[in-house]
C-alpha cells in the first residue's frame, strides 16, 4: 500500500517550497487510494516553536491538505528512538564514541589544512584492535557504523540512478551526548515505524538519504523509494526567499488569494499534464505521477498565480466569497452584514477584481456612508450634473419596485428629460454614491446599495464651495 508522508521542521513557518512538496506527497497517495501522514519533526528543542507548529497545521488546513493519518510528533517518541539506539549498540551497528569538542575541532582543523573533506576518522569505531579505556569526565555521542565498502544506491523518483560510495559516509552520529537523538536518525525510525512506502522531499535532503538508506538496512527494515523535488527559484531567477514576497502559505490567504488558486499553481510549478493550466485539485490527483515532474528548478511566477486567482474569484460562489469579504471587513472595523445584499455587492464585482483584498475594497461602500474625494466632487458634480441628480432622486423615491430594470428605466428618464448623456449623469451619481467614478452597471449598483441608502445618499447632496 502507498504510504506517503509530509515532515516539516517548526523552525519556521510552511513556505510555499513546503506546501509544493506536501501537495505532491498528498496526491501521490490520493492517486493510488494510499495513507498521507503528516509528521511534525520538533526535536530541535531550541529552534522549534508552538506557533510555528500553529502555522504549519494552519497552512495545511487553509490549502485542504488533510492527512489521513497525524499529526505523530516526534519529541512524543523519544522513549522509541531510545529503544533502537539501544538494540543497535547490542547488535555493533552502533558504538559509543568519547571524542571531545576539542579534539574534534582539531581534526578539522589539521583535515582543512590537508585539504581533505572534514570527516570523523574513527577513532572510537570498534575493530581489530582494543579500543582504550573511556576517558573521564566525557559524556559519549552515539554513532553509526556506516558500512566503508561498496556504494549506496537507489533509483529517484525525479532525478533518475543516484550512487554515493560508502567511503564518502562517515560514522555520523545518531544520539548526542545528553542522550537525543539526531534527526537523520529520527527519520529513520519514523519511517520505518509508520511504514512509508514512498519518501517525497525538497533536494536539499538528497544528501541525507544514503546515510538512512544504512541506517534502514542495518535495522533490517523495509527501504522506500525516493523521490527529491527540485528546488523553486523566485521571479527573479534566485533561490526563493523572503524578500520574494510570502514569508507564510497563510501570508497569501491575508493576502486575498484563494487557496485552490494556490494549489493549482502549484500543481504546475515542476509538474505539468500536457498543456493543461486549469485544474481542479480532483482533477491534479487523477492525473499525479512522477514521469511528468521535472528534476530542474521550477520558477515562481506571481503574474501566473495572479492570474489563476482572478479566474477563480470569478467562478466562485458569491456566497462563499462573501464570508471571505466579512472576514476582511471585520478587521477593518466595518460590519459587512450592514451591507443591503452582500452577495449580491461581491458578485458585482467578482469579475473586477484580482483578489480578495480588491474585491473587500470594492464592496466597502456599500457597507458603510461614504466621503466623496473632494477632487471627484470638484471634477463631476457640476451645477447640470446636481440638477439631473435632484431629479431622479424624486423619480427613484416614486419606484415601487426596486429592480434593476425600473431603476434602469429612471435613470434614462432622467437623462432625456435634461437632455444628459449616460455619462454625464452616471458618473457624478457613481461619485455621490459609491465616492468613485467607475463600478458595474448603475442599474445594478442601484438596486444592489438599497432604496434607502440611495434616497439619503442623494439626499445628502455635497453642496458646492462658496
Amino acid at each position: 500500500m502507498i504510504r506517503t508522508r509530509f515532515a516539516p521542521s517548526p523552525t519556521g513557518y510552511l513556505h510555499i517550497g513546503g506546501a509544493r512538496t506536501a501537495l505532491f506527497a498528498w496526491a501521490y497517495a490520493r492517486h493510488h487510494q494510499g495513507t498521507f501522514i503528516l509528521r511534525i519533526e520538533d526535536t530541535d528543542v531550541a529552534r522549534s516553536t508552538p506557533a510555528a507548529v500553529q502555522a504549519i497545521l494552519d497552512g495545511m488546513q487553509w490549502l485542504g491538505l488533510d492527512p489521513d493519518e497525524g499529526p505523530f510528533y516526534q519529541m512524543q517518541r523519544m522513549a522509541r528512538y531510545k529503544e533502537v539506539i539501544a538494540q543497535m549498540l547490542a547488535a555493533g551497528t552502533a558504538y559509543h564514541c568519547y571524542t571531545s569538542r576539542e579534539e574534534l575541532d582539531a581534526l578539522r582543523a589539521e583535515q582543512e589544512a590537508n585539504k581533505q573533506k572534514p570527516r570523523y576518522d574513527g577513532r572510537w569505531r570498534p575493530g581489530d584492535q582494543p579500543l582504550p579505556a573511556p576517558p573521564a569526565g566525557i559524556q559519549p555521542v552515539v554513532r553509526f557504523r556506516n558500512p566503508v565498502d561498496g556504494v549506496v544506491a537507489w533509483d529517484d523518483l525525479v532525478k533518475g540512478r543516484i550512487e554515493i560510495a560508502n567511503a564518502e559516509l562517515d560514522d555520523f552520529i545518531i544520539a548526542r551526548a545528553d542522550g537525543t537523538p539526531t534527526y537523520n536518525f529520527c527519520v529513520v525510525v519514523d519511517d520505518w515505524d509508520m511504514r512509508i512506502s514512498h519518501v517525497i522531499r525538497g533536494d536539499d535532503h538528497v544528501n541525507n538519504t544514503p546515510r538512512q538508506i544504512n541506517v534502514l538496512r542495518a535495522l533490517g527494515a523495509t527501504v522506500p523509494l525516493y523521490g527529491h523535488l527540485p528546488m523553486i527559484l523566485g521571479d527573479d531567477g534566485q533561490k526563493l526567499s523572503k524578500r520574494h514576497g510570502a514569508v507564510s502559505v497563510m501570508q497569501y490567504d491575508t493576502d486575498g488569494y484563494l487557496p485552490e488558486a494556490v494549489l493549482n499553481y502549484l500543481g504546475r510549478l515542476g509538474w505539468s499534464h500536457g498543456d493543461e493550466e486549469i485544474f481542479s485539485l480532483e482533477q491534479f490527483c487523477a492525473w499525479f505521477d512522477f514521469d511528468h515532474v521535472t528534476s530542474s528548478a521550477a520558477q515562481f511566477n506571481t503574474e501566473k498565480l495572479n492570474w489563476l486567482n482572478a479566474h477563480y474569484l470569478k467562478s466562485a460562489d458569491p456566497a462563499r466569497l462573501a464570508g471571505e469579504v466579512r472576514r476582511r471587513l471585520a478587521a477593518q472595523g466595518v460590519d459587512a452584514d450592514a451591507a443591503h445584499a452582500l452577495e449580491k455587492a461581491v458578485a458585482l464585482y467578482q469579475e473586477r477584481v484580482g483578489n480578495l483584498n480588491e474585491l473587500a475594497d470594492a464592496v466597502h461602500p456599500f457597507c458603510v456612508a461614504v466621503e466623496p474625494p473632494t477632487e471627484l466632487l470638484a471634477q463631476h458634480l457640476t451645477p447640470l450634473a446636481r440638477s439631473a441628480l435632484a431629479s431622479l432622486r424624486d423619480t427613484l423615491a416614486g419606484v415601487s419596485d426596486w429592480q434593476a430594470a425600473q431603476l434602469g428605466q429612471a435613470v434614462k428618464q432622467t437623462l432625456t428629460s435634461h437632455s444628459l448623456k449616460m455619462p454625464q449623469l452616471a458618473i457624478p451619481l457613481r461619485v455621490v454614491l459609491l465616492g468613485q467614478a467607475q463600478s458595474p452597471s448603475i442599474d445594478a449598483v442601484l438596486e444592489t446599495l438599497g432604496r434607502e441608502r440611495v434616497l439619503e445618499r442623494l439626499e445628502r447632496l455635497p453642496q458646492p464651495r462658496a
